[in-house]
């Protein structure tokens, strides 16, 4: 018995860490592979791929059968703290999810970059964000996240700048100041709370906000989660309240830039369009629920049950929700409407983890549908980014007036897009129904809830119901948006006859069998999960309560398809048809010679990094700074000269007092000695006059004076600071 559970230990330790390094390893074997055999390389990166996946299948089935939550695989001593996994429903799961989504967008990789350079470059980087990715899911403390954070930031750079034109290396750059100044802020945030706390492990920390507010409390989470048992440093102290929210809103900024949350979502619309297809399906589809990943543990940890943090989530994920259906409405760009498109389905997601925190007690339904979303959207963007990737395979075009009508003739095409479309649109019958529906039925259960009184939190009823229809409004342009694209792409013909008879002779031959493999089963998933919601979604909902800290474990709804659950999908998709008619088709659309044109009404001002972000950063803060520290550098100066001229004045030194040290004294008897030595003998017609004593003596009083000046300044300051953060950065890395 005592030898089985060992084994089992270890063998999990085994398949933890390995499913974090072994495709970290295998990028860099792919690398040299890829360096003598590009096709032998292809087929190595789809072995890692579907190995990773296998093992990840092999968690989850062992995770729906045996169960298992919060085992600990360490590695102590790594990166100084070490590092620490633990699997449990969610991280098997989501860990499955981000396998299949690279296994599959791997296999669709081979024919899309059969004609791209740097190919070598870009495996290499897929399966190290692959292994990074996978580190932050199976993370089971702040630290190891904010490590494989980084490097999964870093690593996805490249993916972003891959073309290396004009426009990539603009987003690129785009891309990394918000992952690295969002990873800083991050990482002020753990300081913080370790400082606080005296630990970063989630399961530690579960409760802690209540803890605080309430010392006296026994606070252990709404499911018997641990409490935190090292926050006593000032527990239930205003400071300590203070600064478990300072910290908390510094982790909240990075991974909510990660996430792309608004008003951080600026990199998204632009690393898409830029991106290759395949690249964009994991930054949409896995990326962004890394960062979502961090939020929930925030809130369901952290933060588990605190009305103030789920008002705060709720208000950004409204925002972040109708920025990005607006954004994806007005877009004329096939992988920039899809990139906009996620901005707005992470604001569904940050919706229901607001509403779990205002529900507290009563979060079945919000945390239930915020977790299915994070699936859906994930599986649903798979499927049509790598759809839109075929468009331009072929097309090698993104403008909604260049590949107008590319669908017509292609049936296959046709029902991928169409299974997605259904999908992040609500529509019944198909996945993004089930979860849509959780989360608006959690604010209708709210809303109740302040009726009878039994609610907390600073909203009213009029503002809730509000926000209900906010989220109503928003399905509804996710509805009109997707149908734009559908009627661009399946429904008109080109302007250009000879352009659409081009199109129209692809019909079989416009993606291989690989592709049309990977791309169909992508697609058939969708309907298949929204078809047995009872079969299929309550057992994947059921799966993330260890991890989310869920009220009630075991729930279920007695009928999806009741006239109540169908009339919120009804009201969003009529609202999306008339947005659709209104303002896509009589504003957005212009007829020019007889052809249908679509317009980018979106005027240049609304663009926040180039209007906000790029001034701000690189010209206003830089200047203000630079001013002020001139000036403070000229005080300071000033201070040291006029102390020097009054205060420490130095006074004349008669020349019969000793001078400069012993050492000063030592060297000059020396050069005096060997002066008399050359005025004897080489030096007798010009003998030397110079007194070395004297001379040593003034060249050290002058180097003190001017190491008295350098050290009483705020350059030498501001110099020693900067070497201190590089010694300070340079050992957390190493």
């Amino acid at each position: 018995m005592w030898q089985g559970e060992f084994t089992r230990r270890i063998g999990m330790k085994f398949l933890l860490t390995g499913a974090v390094f072994f495709p970290m390893l295998s990028a860099v074997i792919g690398y040299i592979i890829g360096r003598k055999n590009k096709e032998m390389r292809n087929y190595f990166a789809d072995a890692v791929t579907g190995i990773e996946f296998g093992v990840f299948l092999y968690l989850l089935i062992r995770m729906l059968t045996v169960g298992g939550n919060g085992e600990i695989a360490e590695l102590p001593g790594i990166c100084g703290m070490g590092l620490f996994f633990t699997l449990d429903g969610f991280r098997a799961l989501y860990g499955a999810i981000a396998a299949f989504m690279w296994f599959m967008s791997t296999l669709f990789s081979r024919e899309y970059f059969a004609h791209y350079r740097n190919r070598n470059r870009y495996y290499l980087f897929l399966l190290l964000t692959l292994g990074a990715t996978e580190g932050v899911f199976l993370s089971a403390d702040f630290y190891t996240a904010f490590i494989f954070f980084e490097i999964m930031s870093l690593a996805s750079y490249v993916w972003v700048a891959h073309d290396e034109k004009k426009e990539s290396l603009r987003a690129a750059a785009t891309y990394l100041a918000v992952a690295v100044i969002g990873g800083l802020v991050m990482l002020m945030g753990i300081f913080l709370l370790y400082d606080m706390t005296g630990t970063l492990r989630y399961d530690q920390l579960t409760g802690l906000s209540a803890q605080i507010a309430n010392p006296a409390g026994n606070f252990a989470g709404l499911n018997g989660g641990e409490a935190v048992g090292t926050a006593g440093r000032g527990v239930g102290s205003a400071v300590s309240t203070g600064r478990l929210w300072a910290a908390g809103l510094c982790i909240l900024f990075g991974f909510g830039a990660k996430a792309g949350a608004f008003p951080l979502h600026i990199w998204l619309p632009k690393a898409h369009p830029v991106a290759p297809a395949p690249a964009s399906a994991l930054l949409s589809g896995i990326l962004t629920k890394a960062g979502m990943f961090g939020i929930l543990i925030l809130s369901s940890r952290i933060f588990l049950g605190d009305a103030a943090f789920g008002s705060l989530i709720l208000v950004i994920g409204i925002a972040t929700m109708a920025v990005g259906a607006v954004l994806a409405l007005f877009s004329v760009d096939l992988k920039r409407t899809l990139a906009c498109s996620s901005v707005s389905q992470i604001g569904f997601i940050l919706v229901g983890v607001g509403m779990s925190g205002l529900l507290a007690e009563e979060n079945a339904l919000a945390l239930r549908g915020s977790f299915l979303h994070m699936v859906n959207h994930s599986l649903i963007k798979l499927a049509l980014f790598m759809a839109a990737g075929v468009v331009f395979m072929n097309v090698h075009k993104l403008d909604l007036n260049e590949v107008q009508g590319f669908g017509r003739k292609k049936p296959l095409l046709h029902y991928i897009f169409l299974m997605g479309a259904m999908g992040i649109g609500g529509m019944p019958l198909w996945n993004g129904y089930i979860s849509k529906t959780l989360i608006h039925e959690s604010i209708v259960e709210y809303i109740e809830l302040i009726n009878e009184g039994a609610a907390a939190g600073f909203f009213s009823v009029d503002t809730m119901r509000g926000i209900e229809w906010a989220f109503l409004v928003s399905g509804g342009l996710t509805v009109a948006y997707m149908l734009k694209l559908y009627v661009v792409l399946f429904v008109e013909k080109n302007g250009n006859p000879q352009t659409q008879e081009r199109f129209d002779s692809l019909k079989g031959s416009y993606m291989d069998k690989t592709s049309t493999a990977a791309l169909t089963i992508s697609a058939t998933l969708l309907p298949i999960m929204g078809f047995f919601p009872n079969q299929i979604m309550n057992p994947l909902a059921d799966l993330g309560y260890g991890f989310l800290q869920g009220s009630v474990k075991a729930y279920g709804m007695a009928s999806w398809f009741s006239f109540e659950n169908l009339k919120g999908a009804g009201i969003s998709i009529g609202i999306g048809v008339l947005i659709y008619l209104i303002i896509v088709r009589l504003w957005l659309v212009e007829k020019k010679e007889g052809k249908t044109v679509y317009v980018n009404r979106w005027y240049k001002y609304l663009d926040l990094e180039d209007v906000v972000y790029r001034p701000v950063l690189l010209k206003a803060l830089p200047f203000v700074f630079g001013v002020i520290c001139r000036v403070l550098d000229s005080l300071v100066d000033f201070v040291v000269v006029f102390l020097r001229k009054t205060v420490y004045r130095d006074s004349e030194i008669p020349h019969e007092l000793e001078e400069g040290t012993p050492l000063t004294h030592a060297l000059g008897c020396v050069a005096n000695g060997w002066k008399r030595l050359c005025n004897a003998t080489i030096h007798r017609k010009n003998p030397r006059d110079v007194d070395y004593e004297h001379k040593f003596a003034m060249i050290y009083e002058e180097l003190s004076e001017v190491g008295t000046i350098i050290s009483r300044s705020l350059s030498f300051g501001l110099l020693l600071f900067c070497i201190g953060l590089i010694i300070t950065v340079v050992y957390l890395l190493l």
